[in-house]
């Protein structure tokens, strides 16, 4: 068992491999931005299962300032850097995101490598592999990467400038430092608390009660076996140098998504639309709410990805695509985001 630094551990999926990583035997360190939000990420993991103890400390770091980084890493045998700044609508310029992700994600590098940690694994994104190009009807695999000129969100961009930017410095002064990238497509399942990702708002949105759903289409992967990818990349020796797809089956409408959660919670989900809204309403729509305009590039793009790699190198095996909707419906009405009673 090592010593672990997980960075942005308040958030949906840094908390999950905390939880993990403390349930497999690791100390485990965590950053977050204000000290204060310790009490609340303690309290968080004791509601999923774990007593932490002496065994989680926190550290206050930013991704936008030097300090704090080389504390946190002391050390420590392995990093997983989960931290990316997220708005939740879109941003007033892309430099808002994609200056903080990119000197983020080499702030840490820099710091992990300067410790002589063995390993950071990085989370990415299935946005760093499949924008940018024209349709194709076969999944893409870790060998593609995202064009950053074409159409995107902020965020998709964002993504994908740090990643090339982690590998630009590895390859370029890296030193005995390693990385592994792990490449989520939408990532839903439990909730553990108040911070959750913008797919979960998305089930969140249908659960509340919507006119209808856009014709957007998302690859989906349980935030549990996310958390396990990063876990099998920071140890295994395979991991070394290599990109990780997450990505469960094939990808979903938002319709899709709709059936799924009407068909498994009955009277829980009574409010969620049976219905697909016309891309031009979606788009009329944008105009008035800024929380809809990342969605408009992805209006009618179907990008498959394909997660065989993972799956053969380090035996990961995803829970079905359904399971991890109705995880996280049934966390939202547990935790009273949403109403309802869950079967």
């Amino acid at each position: 068992m090592g010593t672990v630094l997980v960075t942005g551990g308040s958030g949906f999926v840094g908390s999950h491999v905390i939880l993990q990583l403390l349930n497999a035997g690791h100390a485990v360190r965590t950053t977050v931005r204000s000290l204060k939000r310790e009490d609340s990420v303690r309290e968080m993991l004791k509601g999923a299962g774990a007593d932490p103890g002496g065994r989680l400390a926190f550290f206050a770091a930013d991704l936008e300032r030097d300090a704090g980084w080389a504390e946190a890493v002391a050390g420590c045998d392995y990093v997983i850097h989960v931290a990316s700044p997220m708005p939740a609508a879109a941003p007033k310029t892309e430099d808002e995101l994609i200056v903080p992700a990119r000197d983020g994600v080499l702030r840490v590098l820099r710091a992990a490598r300067d410790a002589k940690v063995r390993r950071v694994v990085l989370t990415s994104s299935c946005g760093a592999i499949y924008y940018g190009h024209p349709p194709q009807t076969a999944p893409f695999d870790e060998t593609s990467w995202t064009n950053v000129r074409g159409e995107m969100s902020a965020y998709v961009r964002s993504k994908a400038i740090a990643e090339r930017a982690a590998w630009d410095f590895m390859s370029a002064e890296g030193d005995t430092l390693e990385l592994s990238v792990i490449n989520p497509a939408g990532i839903f399942g439990p909730v553990l608390g108040a911070d959750f990702s913008s797919s979960i708002e998305l089930v969140m949105r249908l659960m509340k009660g919507m006119p209808g759903c856009p014709r957007l289409y998302f690859g989906v992967v349980d935030v549990r076996d996310v958390a396990d990818l990063h876990l099998r990349a920071m140890t295994n020796p395979a991991a070394k140098g290599e990109r990780f797809i997450a990505f469960s089956g094939d990808i979903m409408s938002m319709l899709d998504i709709a059936t799924v959660l009407r068909t498994r919670l009955g009277d829980a989900a009574k409010k969620v639309p049976t219905r697909e809204l016309p891309n031009w309403l979606v788009r009329f729509g944008a105009l008035f709410d800024r929380t809809m305009r990342p969605l408009l590039p992805l209006l009618d793009n179907t990008r498959r990805a394909t997660s065989a790699k993972a799956e053969r190198m380090l035996g990961w095996n995803p829970r079905l695509r359904e399971d991890a909707i109705v995880a996280t419906a049934e966390s939202l009405i547990r935790f009273g985001i949403v109403a309802g009673k869950a079967r």
